[in-house]
Parts: structure tokens; C-alpha cells; sequence
């Protein structure tokens, strides 16, 4: 029971929100709204690593390792949920900055009140500019709470030290 009171809460609350918001509908429009969003917050740093490195990195691991679809389930006494979301990463870059925009879009398994960006709905913009010949300066727009593995994945891919992928399953 209590578990459906719970549920009830979020719903409205979810609900009520997405009469009086709307979701970002670009990156320009989630890095305005990311400062003064609730759950949200910016983050910035320096690697030592050129920019041309940090962009090039953008441009092979984001397709490589965030155009993934991932289903998850959970079942308790009272409920079974299944919910299929699937990642999109685009990497835009310029002689002054790169860009690493995620999305996400929920397949099944997650009701949508707001209107959903062609994509998805942003989950994370990391930008990256050039700070001196071997500096580059990382500024991330992306959750508070949640999301570790995407983010250790964007920090080690901008300083070079971890190329590796991160598994989206633990998001």
C-alpha cells in the first residue's frame, strides 16, 4: 500500500510540474535552465590535455559508447515495471569549443508531460574550450544526484586518463 502512495505523490507531482514547465528543446535552452533547475547543476575544470585531443576523443567514444538502448525492470509485491530507454550522444565541434550533447528517450515504461526534443530529452552537455596550448577547460551541465558512470566516463574521456566506456545498465 505503501508503495502506491508513494507512486500517487510522484504522479501528481510529475503531473503538476509538467503543466507549469517545459523541457529544454536544445543544448543552448538546458544550459540556461540548468543553473536554476532543481536536481541540476554545473560543473567546471581543467584537464591538461590540448583541445583538439579532448574534441577528437568527443568525436570517437560518444557514438562508440552512448548510442545505446537499455530495458530495465523492477518488481515488487504490489508492481512489475519495465522500462526500455535508449541514449543518443552528438558531438559539435568548432575552432572554439566542443560539445558532447546526451539525450535520452524512454521507449516504454515512462509516461512523457512535458514535449520531448527530437532525440530525446537532454541528460548531460559537457563543453570543452581551449584553455592555453596544452589546458582545455570543462564546463558539464548535467544531474546532481545520479548518473556516476556518465560522468566519470565524460571526465576520464576529457583528461585522457580512462577511455573507456561506461555501462549505461548502471545509470
Amino acid at each position: 500500500m505503501r508503495n502506491h502512495v508513494i507512486s500517487a505523490a510522484v504522479l501528481v507531482t510529475v503531473l503538476l510540474a509538467g503543466c507549469v514547465t517545459h523541457h529544454p528543446q536544445t543544448a543552448e535552452e538546458f544550459r540556461q535552465a540548468v543553473p536554476g533547475a532543481f536536481m541540476a547543476k554545473t560543473e567546471e575544470f581543467e584537464v591538461t590535455r590540448p583541445f583538439r585531443e579532448v574534441a577528437e576523443t568527443f568525436r570517437k567514444k560518444a557514438p562508440e559508447c552512448l548510442k545505446v538502448t537499455i530495458r530495465t525492470t523492477s518488481q515488487s509485491t504490489t508492481s512489475y515495471q519495465v522500462i526500455v530507454t535508449s541514449y543518443k550522444a552528438t558531438v559539435v565541434v568548432t575552432k572554439s569549443r566542443a560539445e558532447l550533447h546526451v539525450q535520452q528517450h524512454h521507449q516504454a515504461g515512462v509516461m512523457k508531460v512535458t514535449k520531448e526534443p527530437e532525440g530525446g530529452y537532454y541528460l548531460l552537455v559537457a563543453d570543452a574550450y581551449p584553455a592555453d596550448k596544452n589546458r582545455t577547460r570543462i564546463q558539464l551541465f548535467r544531474p546532481s544526484m545520479g548518473y556516476d558512470v556518465l560522468i566519470r566516463a565524460i571526465k576520464g574521456w576529457s583528461s585522457g586518463e580512462n577511455l573507456g566506456c561506461p555501462d549505461m545498465t548502471k545509470i
